[in-house]
């Protein structure tokens, strides 16, 4: 047994040396060593390979929880659509919602064997190589549909045979994740197709104008010739190659048995009838609102995918505002027709814009670039393209042409002098409307301002205008512009008076009043507007409808301007508290229309505090409100019947800002500015209306705030960079008619409703000069000047009737003489009528 053992082990030992005889005998022969050295390079180079292609590749998991970047859709009050955020147009559909025709025009056209291969062509891809070879060019590839996808949506566009190798193999997963059917409709939804438009439904809208489901055959064969490249057959400028691309995608279509001859024969002869190229049509007066829409969406969930799942141009939103398209189209029209009425008669004030460069060849791109554009009446923005003796050339967005004769531009030109016509110049951008034929020179307003509408009850913005038009510059003036807000911050001042125990009633001197300021600064005196006389001691109700600032920074100082700036400050006009200046008491501080009107509706809701909104709630792709955070459905506000229980209202949650009895005082009195002030312009509208103008030193801004239990609006004019605009101009005798012009159909079909009183007032008779009560005698509310009003008064504030005691009535009586005859004994009613009642 130990032999046999011993004789194993040699035998093994003398067939190890033989190997390595063998090897060491092929090792020294040097084509064996060549071989390899190349095997093991070869390896080392499979293996890099292998790591440069895998490295990092994406998970095809994403793909299954992929959501397109959708745009953010907007629509008004009434739920119908005014804008769209979006930098591609997209519209999502699932697969069984395509035309089989179209699919499989796009399968003809990217890749007739799709439902055949696993996700590579290897006979296209050899044949794209074999060109790569032989050609410097760009390389060319024979991508599939899959692998598309994946290049679109997770490895990139990178130009390199690196990203051809990993699409490849991506390629692979991806069909093992996901069915045909699914890569297909993530293809069609995701394919970008020039006009801005991504996915076929998209691309329907943009070159058809109409869905996808309208289309005909040769339309559905020229949506899939885009992929390759939409501007090589672009209907404006390659018409013919994209004729004779889209019969060979129809000729790919019989070949593959797609369609039949009848079909095919039928289809090639329609001529692309694309329609011309269009922006999205949305409410055009919107404009101002869905910019202040889209800053605050920016503000909350960002702009881009990168931002967050909820942005604004990625993620799908659908938000419901306050938005009110007749009401916005009120506030446009008084606005720009106020701005017209001012300006008439200035003369031009210069073009628009103006580009260098510009010849009749080259004009169109560069208008369209500038984004300048009107829509005021038949006012369009138009470029001079070139420019004779007797006429001057345009150009027109929409690409047609007309002619400005020299009788057309004979305005002169504001503070220059001369007529307009000699100043124009080639690239200038003007603002022209039809006249006989041809065009007519316009000037738009340099003077601007901003309008807003609030409803009080809930703080939500109806309408906003911040400028002439918003396509002119997207800067708002109802919001951006901080302006001095002059008379119409008298109210708030007045506000902290009543709160520390004035009342409307209260006796103010309408008499010189001076500070002293100080070793340098010396004495200031102040005056009322236009040097308006005193007129001694009045009543608190009196200074406000007629304006006085004397009055206004008398109480100021009376009250302590420590107590009205915190007013201010608590009504929101101003986000930190002024200075405690008595020059602020007349408006110096500078505010916004929003925060003015914001302010004007606190008042008017009791005191309550208000944020204005201009978005309802936000919803995502799904339908699920996602802000506010606490948003809750008001169960049966939409029903269609009434169940016979109480009214259901909105959840609202309330914070006091100034005490409820102090804000109706406030808004009782600003009656009277419309009845007797300075805005009686307002009265013939006959309902009750409160409200206050404001003037601003100079005067370089008018101002009108006010409005009914329903709406309350304001707004204001003047140049951007402040500057006189004509002692003609006030707040009442301009801005309150601006304010009728939009008032008159604003209000035209709402019902008349008084101004709520809350519970506590007092309303009391009394002589509106001296503020004193009076009893026998009521208030005749068709006449805004008689001598008996009502007057709002908290609880022990009015003044009473004396009471009279039991020690009065022991109280010897005086004996009164005899009269000597009826004519001359004294009546109580004389006595009434000479003193103005019994107190």
């Amino acid at each position: 047994m130990a032999d046999d053992d011993t004789d194993l082990k040699l035998r093994l030992q003398r067939e190890r040396g033989a190997a390595r005889g063998a090897i060491g005998r092929a090792w020294a022969r040097r084509w064996v060593r060549i071989l390899a050295y190349l095997a093991i390079l070869g390896l080392i180079g499979l293996a890099g390979l292998w790591y440069a292609v895998a490295r990092d590749l994406p998970s095809v998991d994403k793909l299954r929880a992929y959501e397109s970047p959708l745009p953010t859709n907007v629509r008004g009050g009434d739920g119908l659509p005014i804008h769209s955020y979006a930098r591609l147009r997209r519209v999502e559909l699932s697969f069984d919602e395509y035309p089989p025709l179209l699919v499989r025009a796009f399968l003809a056209a990217e890749d007739r064997t799709f439902f055949e291969h696993s996700g590579v062509d290897y006979p296209g891809i050899v044949a794209a190589v074999i060109t790569n070879l032989r050609s410097d060019r760009r390389p060319v590839g024979a991508s599939t549909i899959t692998q598309q996808v994946a290049k679109n949506l997770l490895v990139g566009n990178e130009v390199s045979y690196v990203r051809k190798a990993r699409e490849a193999l991506l390629a692979y997963k991806i069909e093992d994740a996901l069915t045909k059917q699914q890569i297909l409709e993530l293809y069609l939804n995701q394919i970008e197709l020039g006009r801005n438009a991504a996915g076929v439904e998209a691309a329907a809208h943009a070159y058809f104008d109409r869905d996808l489901n309208e289309l005909s055959l040769a339309q559905f064969a020229y949506l899939a010739i885009l992929p390759k490249g939409p501007a090589n057959y672009s209907p404006e400028r390659n018409y013919e190659r994209a004729m004779g691309r889209r019969n060979w995608v129809l000729g790919e279509m019989l070949r593959n048995n797609f369609i039949t001859q009848a079909q095919h024969d039928g289809a090639v002869v329609q001529p692309l009838g694309t329609a011309n190229r269009r922006t999205p049509r949305f409410e055009r007066s919107a404009g101002y609102f869905v910019e202040e829409v889209r800053r605050e969406l920016l503000d909350r969930f960002g702009e881009n995918s990168e931002d967050g799942p909820y942005s604004v141009y990625a993620g799908g939103l659908w938000v419901r505002t306050s938005f009110d398209r007749r009401l916005q189209g009120y506030a446009q029209e008084a606005l720009r027709e106020g701005l017209l009425r001012y300006d008439r008669g200035r003369g031009w004030a210069g073009p628009l814009a103006h580009v260098d460069g510009v010849d009749t060849d080259t004009w169109l791109v560069p208008l369209l670039n500038s984004n300048i554009g009107l829509d005021y009446s038949d006012w369009r923005a138009g470029i001079v393209t070139d420019l004779g003796a007797a006429a001057a050339t345009l150009g027109f967005a929409d690409g047609s042409t007309g002619t400005l004769p020299r009788s057309g531009a004979q305005m002169p030109v504001r503070g220059v002098g001369g007529t307009a016509f000699p100043a124009l110049k080639v690239g200038d951008i003007i603002a022209v409307a039809p006249s006989g034929g041809q065009w007519a020179l316009r000037s738009v307003p340099k003077i601007s301002g901003g309008f807003v509408v609030e409803e009080p009850a809930t703080g939500r913005v109806l309408a906003m205008q911040g400028g002439f038009d918003s396509r002119l510059g997207s800067f708002n003036r109802a919001t951006q512009a901080l302006r001095q807000p002059g008379s119409t911050i008298k109210p708030i001042v007045y506000s902290a008076a009543l709160a520390s125990g004035m009342t409307p009633a209260t006796l103010i001197v309408d008499g010189s009043f001076c500070v002293y300021q100080g070793a340098r600064l010396g004495q200031k005196c102040f005056r009322n507007f236009g040097n308006m006389r005193a007129a001694g001691p009045k009543t608190m109700r009196w200074g406000i409808e007629q304006s006085r600032n004397l009055m206004t920074v008398r109480t100021a100082a009376t009250v302590g301007m420590p107590k009205v700036v915190d007013y201010i400050q608590r009504l929101g006009v101003s986000k930190d508290k002024f200075p405690p200046y008595l020059s602020y008491a007349l408006g110096a501080g500078e505010t916004t229309v929003l925060r003015m009107v914001n302010a004007y509706s606190m008042l008017v809701n009791h005191g309550r505090a208000l944020d204005p909104t201009l978005i309802d709630y936000v919803q995502n792709r799904r339908g699920q409100v996602i802000w506010p955070a606490d948003w809750r459905a008001c169960d049966g506000c939409n029903a269609r019947d009434w169940n016979g229980r109480a009214m259901p209202r909105p959840q609202t949650r309330w914070r006091q800002a100034i005490d409820p009895l102090t804000a109706f005082q406030m808004v009782h009195i600003t009656e009277g500015v419309i009845q007797r002030g300075t805005a009686t312009v307002l009265r013939d509208l006959k309902r009750p209306i409160m409200g206050k103008t404001g003037t601003t030193t100079g005067p370089t801004d008018v101002w009108f705030v006010g409005g009914t239990p329903q709406m309350i609006g304001g707004l204001y004019i003047g140049y951007d960079s402040p500057q006189k605009l004509g002692g003609w101009i006030q707040g009442g005798t301009f801005a309150a008619p601006m304010f009728k012009t939009f008032a008159e159909k604003a209000y035209k079909d709402l019902p008349v409703l008084p101004f709520r009183a809350p519970p506590g007032i007092r309303m009391v008779r009394i002589d509106r000069a001296s503020g004193r009560p009076v009893f026998g005698t009521f208030p005749t509310s068709d006449d805004p000047r008689a001598g008996v009003i009502w007057e709002a008064f908290k609880p022990q504030s009015e003044a009473r009737r004396p009471r009279r005691t039991a020690a009065d009535d022991a109280r010897p009586k005086a004996v009164q003489p005899k009269a000597a005859g009826p004519a001359e004994r004294p009546r109580d009613s004389d006595f009434l009528q000479r003193e103005g009642g019994i107190y």
